[in-house]
């Protein structure tokens, strides 16, 4: 069987001139990046034409070491869009290099479904990442000369300081870190650390804001901390927001590629659904649907989390509803959620799928609380079994919910025909009443009680002493009608990723509560969650290569 990477050296792709007129973008209008990548001007943003056109949100159960594919079939359902004569752009996120030298190997799609040049795009890509992190270093910067400084000092105290630094690497080793060693001409000493780029404030701001002048606004309202008289400093204090701005001048731009079938894509923004919102930007979407007459997305995780949030979140700040959401499940990951080793998902067995198959249904129940009409996707492996099968359809008709079996790995978008054409009439058709979890005004309290108990399925939530501190400051500073981002686990509906399935009786323990006044939420730390990973015990760098001839292997 052919690689991931194999395929896609095959793979003849068109120049992103000839890509960006069938979008009818002018090839002078495109900032090229090389022959196959660019990136699109914000005037191409159309709010009568983004309104009327159709988004299809992709989302999917609680993830597994399995896999379960969601970008892969995001690819895979755009490209079969087009198939069956509707003008489809796939909108996803950029890949974070953390999780590409780390667990995953590569992030956009896989087999005949899969978004070109898949080298570029997982490495360095159009720089995006590194202006995010650069700007986000400035502040950073700023902030400690701000202490440092003798004449123009803010008079912060650094001990409420909470913007940390930030790198594009899994390095667990930079967690917590002291600053300002080396003598008073060095800085002052404190205590800091690093998060990864995708958990920075700077990320969820650039993925929410509407254009310049709101980046910047939004940039202006981050909250540093307090000065020693307990005044709350912002970054617009520190007279900031211009210069990050300025390192985010190219990429508040998305960028264009292509599906491996000439579809065009969309890539933009990476932040993680189970730290940040966990889904591209505002200004991708908007472009997509600005352009073509649906537009495909993914949220980050499962429903419980990059969902969620691109409802409650980003669709609130952006003006959107989706048309239609469809939930990815697979046969392997749904029996190890009922209990199955890892090593022997792929061996058949009816009954671990039917002890798992609860975490499906808590999904699906999930997506109707919000008026949507939901399709369940199957993405079907040669391992799975016709009984096994038969299993996901026989619950999804007890759930009164559409179903279709995809196989876009091996077909590409021949594999997803029956699935675009349920999407397509559920689109056209589906009365959707859009509803929101929670008003934006209720207290943070009852919001975070909200999401855990009709969400995830908890019984309670618990306040740590820090936590309940942590809402004091949030009341004190008036952000506590801004909506909730929760930092959980992806791997379980609760905040321990030990409990598989569909957990229920347990307590949610908000551990703190970070603001993010910039990006406009709050968020709730949740569990053991951690905004700087560490690489595993095999890191998929140490299987990645290039030759003499600048050819890399080992992305998959």
């Amino acid at each position: 069987m052919k690689t991931d990477i194999e395929i896609a050296h095959e793979a003849k792709m068109k120049p992103i001139t000839e890509i960006g007129e069938k979008l009818g973008i002018n090839p002078d209008d495109l900032i090229l990046y090389g022959k196959y990548k660019a990136k699109i001007p914000l005037k191409y943003i159309n709010k009568e034409k983004y309104l009327q056109n159709k988004l299809i949100l992709v989302s999917a159960i609680s993830p597994t070491p399995a896999g379960e594919g969601k970008t892969t079939v995001s690819i895979g359902l755009s490209q079969g869009l087009n198939r069956i004569g509707k003008q489809t752009t796939v909108v996803l996120r950029e890949p974070s290099l953390g999780p590409v030298f780390g667990i995953k190997g590569g992030a956009t799609g896989g087999g005949y479904s899969q978004v070109l040049p898949m080298e570029d795009i997982n490495l360095h890509f159009t720089g995006d990442f590194n202006a995010i992190e650069k700007a986000h270093n400035l502040l950073a910067a700023l902030i400690d000369n701000n202490i440092q400084s003798k004449k123009r000092s803010l008079g912060i105290d650094p001990r409420t300081v909470k913007w940390k630094r930030v790198m594009d690497m899994n390095d667990r080793s930079l967690r917590h870190i002291i600053v300002g060693l080396g003598g008073t001409t060095h800085g002052i000493p404190r205590e800091t650390g690093f998060d990864i780029t995708a958990a920075s404030e700077v990320m969820a701001i650039l993925c929410l804001a509407e254009n310049m002048e709101d980046l910047k606004r939004r940039l202006g309202n981050i909250f540093i901390g307090y000065t020693f008289d307990k005044k709350p400093v912002y970054a617009r204090d520190l007279h900031a927001e211009g210069a990050m701005a300025a390192l985010l001048r190219d990429a508040i731009m998305p960028n264009l590629v292509q599906t491996i079938e000439g579809t065009p894509a969309i890539i933009h923004g990476g932040p993680f659904a189970n730290i940040a919102q966990g889904t591209n930007s505002v200004i991708a979407t908007k472009m997509g649907l600005s352009l073509s007459d649906f537009v495909v997305t993914e949220a980050g995780f499962g429903f419980d989390l990059g969902a969620e949030k691109f409802i409650d979140i980003k669709c609130q700040y952006a003006g959107l509803k989706p048309s239609a959401v469809v939930l990815v499940a697979t046969i392997r990951a749904l029996k190890y959620h009922g209990g199955k080793p890892l090593k022997e998902v792929s061996q058949p067995d009816v009954e671990a799928l039917k002890n798992g198959i609860g975490n499906l249904q808590k999904h699906v129940e999930n997506m109707k609380q919000f008026g949507i009409c939901p399709v369940v996707a199957i993405n079907r492996f040669t391992s799975d079994t016709d009984e096994e099968v038969e299993v996901i359809k026989n619950a999804c008709k007890e759930m009164d919910v559409q179903v279709a079996e995809v196989d876009v790995w091996g077909k590409g978008g021949e594999g997803a025909i029956e699935l675009a054409k349920i999407v397509n009439k559920i689109a056209m058709n589906c009365p959707y009443q859009h509803k929101t979890l929670y008003d934006w005004n209720w207290t943070p309290e009852a919001k975070i009680e909200t999401l855990a108990k009709r969400i995830y399925g908890a019984e309670a939530v618990d306040y740590t002493a820090q936590a309940k501190n942590d809402l004091k400051k949030v009341y004190e500073l008036g952000l506590d009608k801004l909506p909730i981002c929760v930092a959980k686990t992806q791997k379980s509906l609760s905040d321990n990723p030990a409990l598989l399935g569909r957990p229920k009786d347990f307590v949610v323990t908000v551990r703190e509560i970070e603001i993010a006044a910039g990006a406009g939420f709050i968020v709730p730390i949740t569990g053991q969650i951690m905004r700087m990973p560490g690489l595993p015990e095999e890191p998929a760098a140490e299987r990645i290569d290039v030759d003499n001839n600048g050819v890399i292997s080992g992305l998959f």
